[in-house]
């Protein structure tokens, strides 16, 4: 993917890098840089992710099986046909399958991030929204409470935890909110509970 090709782009530079050749050097550390192969993860996640996302087949089964039942009130009667017209105008069949079927095809579940500021200063700090989902696993981090600031920040990363593998959390990333809770001010082991 996208990682693979940074890779080689790096050995070829790191080759022009031995040359001196002009500007070679700072595209170099450009491309080396934490914040840019965080940003090719997401994105080839966010690919993979795209590529295999379930889609319904249709928005409206129930208009579907309304169909099928009118189409197998003209076909030849067996007791195939009948059993099967039998069972797609079952109430339960329709009302509450091919319903709640409906519903869920129709909705975006997709994770909604608020719109970003116009208005940053340039001097301002980067942020960055990430959105880990734990699916009843350990971060695969440690935070704590810094000794001159009193912010909450991530002491450290587990290697092959959830936060590893996502290449969204570093050590030293000051935490900011956590689930939409303001973490300031708070102590870290009320923190640990929120996440």
């Amino acid at each position: 993917g996208v990682s693979h090709v940074l890779t080689l782009v790096l050995q070829e530079l790191s080759l022009l890098c031995k040359r001196d050749v002009n500007g070679v050097g700072m595209l170099y550390d450009l491309l080396r840089s934490r914040w840019l192969q965080a940003l090719l993860k997401i994105y080839e996640c966010l690919q993979h992710y795209l590529g295999k996302r379930p889609v319904p087949v249709t928005l409206q089964a129930r208009a579907l099986n309304r169909e099928v039942v009118e189409l197998l009130r003209e076909a030849p009667q067996s007791a195939e046909i009948k059993e099967l017209r039998r069972l797609l105008r079952a109430p339960h069949f329709k009302a509450a399958l091919l319903s709640a079927h409906d519903t869920v095809a129709q909705k975006d579940f997709e994770p909604v991030l608020p719109p970003l500021p116009d208005n940053i200063p340039e001097n301002e700090e980067a942020m960055r929204i990430v959105c880990l989902v734990k699916n009843n696993q350990p971060l695969g981090a440690t935070i704590k409470r810094h000794e001159i600031t009193g912010d909450i920040t991530v002491a450290r990363v587990i290697h092959g935890g959830l936060a590893d593998r996502s290449g969204l959390l570093y050590a030293g990333d000051k935490l900011v909110e956590v689930n939409g809770v303001p973490v300031e001010g708070l102590e870290p082991e009320h923190v640990i509970n929120i996440l």
